[in-house]
């Protein structure tokens, strides 16, 4: 399926971070600290967080049992705070928030990507330092893994269906995968550089700049040098091939270099990933090429990869944040006035004409 331009929402500052939530509504975070929200597919400002300070790295919804109202998760600068999804206020500021956490371990250690476990109970986080965290939402407790990136750890996400373990990826070109409880490390992947061609290198090293799971457990990573790589080590297969379903394994075994297969999907940075089903997956440079791959696997069990879409950005000039829903594919960044710019996308079965 594919998507059309719907409407496009321009705020004063850069956008550095997007999250869909209930109701179909989005949060909007930009570099200026400033947090917006809105109802798709309206433009109009619902609600509002004053400055948190630093640049919003990332916004994460909870998903609320019945009774209970949602909550949003942000990352600003060394910290991460909690809000409340719904309030009567029109414009809240930090002293509004329902906790305020000092997650990063000094004042440059800021706070990247956050991603919060199936069960609501753990909320992960990577920092500038190269560490991976996790905090209790119920007692807001810190724990550390035992192991840290080398440099900027940018991307964090749970495992579903298993919430003791987390993946990471980071500006050293690695990934690791923790057991949560113990701390440790149960698995690593290093990406190296593609051979060099006959056209040159990529002046880009792979640097993590993405991590998707699906909930079947196929993992798509993407890279500084304009790579995805799909993990398929850990994925839940049915036994209709001829490799036969697989047993549960003991770990996920996402990370297995000989069970991936690599993307060359654009020729710069591919700084967003998103499955949206099962086997479709959205990629997105950090120039705005947009393409979507549908993930199979032939008859032997092994992945392969279709593109079945493409199209391109129309106003904005970097994009820093992609988020997708059952309606909206959303991307955010900044246009070439340096102001911010948010894209919404509608599958495009049912599409209206763009309006600004």
């Amino acid at each position: 399926m594919a998507f059309a331009l719907s409407t496009t929402i321009k705020v004063p500052s850069a956008v550095s971070a997007l999250a869909l939530g209930p109701g179909e509504q989005l949060c909007v975070g930009c570099d200026d600290g400033s947090v917006r929200w809105y109802s798709l597919p309206s433009t109009k400002v619902s609600r509002a967080i004053k400055s948190l300070g630093e640049e919003v790295s990332s916004i994460v919804w909870t998903q609320p049992k019945r009774e209970e109202e949602p909550s949003v998760w942000i990352a600003s600068g060394r910290k991460v705070f909690c809000f409340p999804g719904t309030s009567q206020k029109m414009i809240m500021s930090v002293e509004d928030a329902s906790c305020s956490i000092e997650a990063g371990e000094d004042d440059d250690d800021l706070v990247n990507e956050l991603n919060l476990s199936e069960n609501g109970k753990s909320l992960a986080f990577g920092s500038d330092s190269g560490s991976v965290g996790v905090i209790e939402t119920s007692s807001n407790k810190i724990t550390r893994m035992r192991n840290s990136h080398t440099t900027v750890c940018g991307c964090v996400r749970f495992v579903p269906d298993r919430p003791s373990e987390l993946l990471s990826g980071g500006y050293d070109s690695a990934l690791l995968h923790f057991d949560v409880n113990q701390g440790s490390i149960l698995s690593r992947l290093d990406i190296a550089a593609p051979p060099p061609t006959s056209q040159g290198v990529s002046l880009s090293p792979p640097f993590v700049l993405s991590v998707s799971i699906n909930d079947a457990g196929l993992l798509a990573v993407s890279t500084a040098d304009g790579r995805v790589w799909l993990g398929g080590g850990g994925e839940k297969r049915p036994a209709t091939s001829q490799a036969g379903k697989k047993k549960r394994s003991r770990k996920w075994e996402g990370l297995k270099e000989d069970e991936g297969l690599w993307l060359q999907v654009a020729d710069g940075p591919v700084v967003a990933t998103a499955f949206r089903e099962t086997g479709q997956l959205l990629t997105c440079s950090l120039l705005g090429a947009l393409s979507e791959y549908q993930v199979t696997r032939d008859a032997q069990g092994s992945l392969q990869a279709a593109k079945v879409w493409s199209s391109n950005v129309s106003s904005i000039e970097k994009v820093n944040s992609m988020a997708i829903g059952q309606t909206w594919l959303t991307l955010g960044g900044f246009g070439k006035d340096g102001k911010g710019v948010v894209e919404v996308w509608r599958h495009s079965d049912q599409v209206p004409q763009p309006t600004s």
